[in-house]
């Protein structure tokens, strides 16, 4: 290779180099460079992990992509590996007559009639070895390996920074996992209890005061707005609490008509009334040594009400109809969406059972004092349901998110959990859209959280949306996402131009 030729050379690797903000497009631009410019067969850049001792490629032209990510070697280890450990290149001039050379790669099978030369150049930070450069030349007696070497010295010194930069973004990708590993498990140790699913400050606080009554027999007392989770946190008490192997009875007082809610939690006798042909066991014997979650307990009439009272002061109770006093062992957990203290001052609920039941109350935040964990709710759902029915979606679009993160959520974490199952049943897609919604989420004048969108707004939202998918799905490249989405490349580049979109910012 003549002089002026490697000035042409190293000028084209500089200008790749700078050219590419992405540091292995950058490399892999020097690859082909040396690929189309000195005749390289093939050619590697490898990174020593210093963590593992292992070595590994990063980069290669001539090699695939499954045989880069499987092969690794150790320091000191076949050519590379010597390279790496003595901080010196290697030249070898036939590949075949080096009983050194490992050829783990396997992509050399069936050159022997064709020999190579190999050139493999340490990469340095400093004076530490963090990689090298090799590449496979065929054999020419006519061109000096030693000038090779040389050329390849300086290419190795100019790449060295984005190697570097390549070495600290694996190792803070590294510690970053490892961080988020720790945290994950100390979140769902400390604060994730069974199925409950937050980690905002307020849901913090909830899952501390779990913590807290759980071990106790305390009577809890569970507020919040319809949707909040409150069954939940009554399960999250029961399971983590020394009755856990007991019963677990529930009781939706709501749901029960009010003249045979008293039979079902005290049971009642053969012949107590019309239709009682047998004897039948109450909620509170059912739940003898365990919990009873009497949800909804505001909408108890008066008399039931008396009737509890007496149960939590004495811990006994008589069937309706009878007349053995039976003693029972009960752990009460009840739950509301109602002001009781607004019901007391109304007499339509009892002050005294207000004051049992409020021995240790724990509040459930809505949805819309939580927002920080509407993400992490919604990408739950997502995998639950995503999972049920048996679909490839991985993520929301930025405009779903944005669009749920502005809605006020009156159903709570109910009415998310339905959006997210709808939202899932309804995309084809491996992305939920905004169009993927209910209606409620997507017109401003009914959720009261987005302002109302003209016809060509939301056609021009959905088109740059689609537009900038396309574009992180094929890394930029124009070509491929204008066929993703069924258009001619002049008709997309027109779009992506007319809504200020850069394809090269996704390469």
């Amino acid at each position: 290779m003549k002089r002026i030729e490697e000035i042409s050379l190293l000028y084209e690797i500089s200008e790749a180099l700078n050219e590419h903000l992405e540091l292995k497009r950058a490399l892999y631009k020097v690859l082909e460079t040396l690929f189309n410019t000195m005749g390289m067969v093939r050619g590697t850049i490898t990174i020593l992990n210093p963590l593992t001792n292992e070595i590994s490629i990063e980069v290669a032209h001539g090699i695939s992509s499954s045989t880069m990510e499987s092969v690794t070697y150790k320091v000191g280890e076949g050519i590379t590996g010597r390279v790496i450990e003595s901080g010196k290149p290697i030249v070898i001039p036939k590949i075949s007559e080096e009983p050194l050379f490992l050829n783990r790669t396997a992509s050399r099978k069936g050159r022997q009639d064709q020999d190579l030369s190999f050139i493999c150049n340490p990469i340095k930070k400093g004076n530490q070895v963090i990689g090298a450069i090799s590449v496979d030349k065929p054999l020419d007696t006519s061109y000096s390996l030693e000038v090779a070497q040389q050329l390849m010295a300086v290419i190795s010194t100019m790449i060295a920074r984005h190697v570097i930069n390549l070495e600290i973004i694996r190792l803070e990708e590294l510690r970053l996992r490892e961080e988020n590993d720790r945290l994950r498990n100390e979140l769902k140790n400390k604060y994730k209890i069974t199925d409950i699913i937050g980690s905002s400050n307020k849901m913090r606080e909830v899952f501390q005061m779990i913590s807290q009554v759980s071990k106790s027999n305390a009577t809890v007392l569970i507020r919040g707005e319809s949707g909040t989770g409150k069954e939940l946190v009554a399960n999250s008490i029961h399971y983590n609490s020394l009755r856990a192997k007991n019963p677990f009875v529930k009781v939706n007082c709501a749901a029960l008509p009010t003249n045979i809610i008293e039979s079902e939690l005290f049971g009642h006798e053969k012949g107590a009334f019309t239709g009682a042909i047998r004897q039948k066991l109450g909620k509170f014997e059912l739940a003898n040594k365990g919990t009873l979650f009497l949800d909804e307990i505001g909408s108890v009439d008066m008399d039931v009400q008396v009737k509890l009272l007496r149960v939590l002061q004495e811990r006994e109770f008589e069937r309706v109809g009878g007349h053995k006093t039976i003693p029972v062992d009960v752990r009460i957990v009840a739950a509301t969406n109602k002001n009781l203290e607004q019901a007391v001052e109304e007499n339509t609920f009892r002050s005294d059972l207000y004051y049992r039941l409020n021995v240790f109350p724990i509040y459930l935040p809505p949805l819309r004092e939580r927002k920080t964990d509407i993400l992490l709710l919604a990408d739950h759902f997502l995998e639950k349901y995503a999972k049920e029915n048996n679909k490839e979606i991985k993520r929301f679009s930025t405009p779903a998110i944005d669009m749920m993160m502005g809605y006020h959520w009156p159903g709570n974490v109910r009415e998310l959990e339905n959006c997210i199952e709808r939202a899932v049943l309804l995309c084809e897609e491996g992305v939920i859209h905004s169009y993927h919604l209910p209606p409620t989420l997507q017109t401003g004048k009914e959720s009261d959280t987005l302002p109302v969108l003209s016809l060509e707004d939301a056609v021009a939202n959905l088109e740059r949306e689609m537009i900038i998918d396309s574009l992180k799905n094929t890394r930029g490249n124009t070509t491929k996402a204008a066929s993703l989405l069924k258009t001619t490349v002049r008709k997309f580049n027109y779009k992506a131009k007319s809504h200020n979109i850069d394809y090269r910012l996704y390469r």
